[in-house]
């Protein structure tokens, strides 16, 4: 639902909600979809429902799976992977269900809920408010404010962009994965792949039958995953992971099953055409690359597949307390999912990866954050006297 946004000559007041989600991707509709549970339960209790806005930046719905390549494809099959409520539709084509499915699919999901997105409305900035505890959301439509803020802006608008000796002096072209859209932008060239996960996989996959000359480097070989190892058996190892440490088991965490998983498409590139990840450059230079044994090649272009970090910028004004460069977070009562700003109890995060929660950055394992971090909120915002 693509709600009007209005104007700044409005009041506060008429622009003041519960929830602000900053983010109306899978994570933000995930939540947004458990604040609806959280104020149907409220209604019948005789409270008031949670008046919630979901401000995203994107012109169109589908979080970032709009701008994957065509050939991009999910780890698992449409069942396992399903955000709460309703099942993705069944993939008829090959593999696992595409980038486009997944995005029609996110869209459906927001209609056939009426979830309360206004779009394109990108958040510049989280602040104290100067009244009532609330917290003012600047826009580049106006500001908002809100009770409690969900952040759920995902990775993909933050490319990490490694260092490496020579990047600034190389000649061809360079493109991150947020920049590449299919084998056709170099057909026929000589490229260098950079990344030992998942995207460069794909993406080294993708080229190879393309491209006149393709180097797949890594600082370290990737492990692929045994071949009948999908997303779903991601989720149940991660998902486990988070009971044993609680528990005070042994935790097998997701990271010793390997690096890769491999999809049809890697499949088939490694078993007939010998797709196969080698030593990381030692450098750029300004027509190629060299390693550290003097071998040295001819390129034409870069892949950098290395990666996102969270995109967070519009929290920094809050100064939240930080670990490992990013905010620290805490699990609310009754749960193992730390989706709870360590510093700041308004503040919620949800879907950035393991550390708001095993497997969160996926479109199955986001549901019992999002769900947590909702009928926290939803328990912190009720009246005194009708708190559980």
């Amino acid at each position: 639902m693509n709600a009007p946004t209005p104007g700044r000559e409005q009041t506060p007041e008429g622009r003041t909600v519960d929830v602000c989600i900053v983010g109306g991707g899978q994570s933000g509709l995930a939540a947004a979809y458990h604040l609806g549970r959280v104020s149907a339960r409220r209604e019948r209790e005789g409270l008031p429902a949670l008046r919630t806005v979901v401000l995203d930046a994107p012109h169109r719905p589908g979080g970032a799976w709009p701008d994957g390549w065509p050939s991009l494809e999910l780890f698992s099959p449409a069942a396992f992977s399903s955000l709460p409520g309703w099942p993705m539709p069944a993939w008829s084509g090959d593999g696992n269900p595409s980038a486009a499915h997944v995005a029609a699919y996110l869209a459906a999901y927001e209609e056939r809920y009426a979830l309360p997105v206004h779009r394109p409305v990108r958040v510049t900035d989280v602040a104290d408010a100067d009244h009532g505890g609330l917290l003012r959301v600047s826009t580049d439509r106006g500001d908002w404010w809100a009770r409690a803020l969900i952040s759920a802006t995902g990775t993909w608008d933050r490319p990490f962009w490694p260092a490496v000796p020579g990047a600034e002096v190389f000649g061809g072209r360079q493109l991150h994965t947020h920049d590449y859209r299919g084998p056709e932008q170099l057909a026929g060239q000589r490229v260098l792949v950079v990344g030992g996960g998942n995207s460069a996989a794909q993406l080294a996959a993708d080229l190879q039958p393309h491209v006149a000359a393709l180097h797949w480097v890594a600082l370290r070989p990737p492990r692929y995953l045994p071949d009948d190892v999908d997303g779903r058996v991601l989720f149940e190892t991660a998902t486990q992971a988070v009971r044993d440490r609680a528990a005070g088991r042994p935790v097998r965490d997701v990271a010793s099953l390997g690096d890769v998983v491999a999809t049809p498409a890697v499949r088939r590139a490694r078993d007939e055409r010998g797709l196969v990840a080698g030593p990381m450059v030692d450098r750029l230079t300004p027509t190629g690359a060299r390693w550290a044994d003097g071998h040295q090649v001819d390129l034409d272009a870069v892949v950098w597949a290395t990666g996102f970090r969270p995109a967070l910028g519009h929290l920094r004004g809050l100064g939240l307390a930080t670990e490992r460069g990013r905010p620290r977070t805490v699990a609310p009562d009754g749960s193992p999912h730390p989706v709870r700003s360590a510093s700041d109890p308004r503040v919620w995060l949800v879907g950035y990866g393991d550390w708001t929660g095993a497997a969160s950055a996926t479109l199955v394992g986001v549901g019992r954050p999002a769900r947590d971090a909702a009928f926290a909120i939803g328990d912190a915002l009720r009246p005194t006297a009708a708190r559980t």
